[in-house]
């Protein structure tokens, strides 16, 4: 079985203006209540009509950074997936990182073409 796209994240330098955008466009219920201001899109306000969807944040970068937009994949073990992508001929970005006082770990890394995928550690 094969691990599932958990969560989708959409980065840029002005994260109000595309909170903005991706709640009109899309009718989301952005929640950006906490601390690092991180847009989360709760996955039970996001579901089709057959039950079918993830959730997701939109954010913004680190200055000088120009964002990107990715997926998530839920992992068993964060640091082996990310050793394994390097094995591939992918590159670590960063992590595993522990966030929101150790409530959960990630990491990315870029593809050979450099698309940014991240992990989360499946609990």
């Amino acid at each position: 079985m094969g691990h599932p796209v958990v969560h989708f994240e959409v980065i840029g330098t002005d994260g109000d203006k595309l909170k903005d955008y991706y709640s009109q466009l899309f009718e989301w219920d952005i929640d950006s209540s906490n601390e690092m201001k991180y847009g989360s899109i709760a996955r039970e306000s996001n579901l089709s009509s057959d039950g079918v969807g993830i959730g997701g944040g939109i954010a913004q970068g680190p200055e000088g950074y120009a964002g990107h937009v990715t997926f998530y994949v839920a992992v068993p073990d964060v640091e082996a997936s990310l050793a394994k992508a390097e094995s591939l001929g992918g590159k670590r970005i960063f992590g595993p990182d522990a966030i929101m006082d150790g409530m959960m770990t990630l990491g990315q890394f870029s593809d050979p073409e450099g698309h940014v995928i991240g992990l989360i550690q499946d609990r």
